[in-house]
């Protein structure tokens, strides 16, 4: 006798385990962005119609900027200045502090999402579509989060995010398959 049943079911929990995978993902994304919102540089440094150009180191750190200096004395025939002004350099400094900040946030914020996830995952036992979507979702939070962090991290918030990483997986992996 033929069986009826649908021969390609597995091919609907895997669909439907990446689904899962990406759109808890975008969730995340979306759930952050909106409740914790990314700094903007123009909410730093205000832009200016028409710069004003600083002749002399003293009135350029006076208002803010940062005075650089030409490395090369440049030719005698016409007078030129001796270095230039970067008038955005405080805020520009300030920018950079607080999207400093707000990666390790999102990092922190991200990690804990991605745990969530996996504990949810590792509990779900009725769908293991669902139980693998959520899982790999939590791995994949993992790894965003690493990869959005990693430029601003130090080494050794490096090896720690790497170590921990790898200690929760193997640790769910030998709980949850244990043969």
């Amino acid at each position: 006798m033929e069986s009826t049943q649908f021969k390609g079911k597995n091919v609907l929990k895997w669909a439907l385990t990446v689904g899962i995978i990406v759109i808890l993902n975008l969730f995340f994304a979306v759930a952050i962005q909106t409740v914790y919102p990314e700094p903007k540089y123009e909410n730093f440094c205000e832009a200016r119609q028409v710069n004003e150009v600083y002749e002399d180191e003293t009135s350029c750190v006076a208002s803010g900027g940062q005075w650089n200096e030409f490395a090369k004395p440049l030719p005698e025939e016409k007078p030129q200045r001796e270095g230039y002004c970067n008038l955005d350099f405080t805020c520009s400094m300030e920018y950079q502090d607080a999207r400093e900040g707000y990666a390790q946030n999102v990092f922190v914020t991200l990690v804990v999402l991605g745990a969530l996830s996996i504990l949810a995952g590792y509990f779900v036992r009725m769908s293991p579509a669902v139980s693998a979507g959520l899982s790999y979702g939590g791995v994949l939070t993992f790894i965003i989060a690493s990869i959005r962090y990693w430029e601003t991290a130090g080494d050794i918030v490096r090896l720690s995010i790497v170590g921990l990483a790898l200690i929760a997986l193997i640790a769910i992996g030998v709980k949850k398959f244990k043969e």
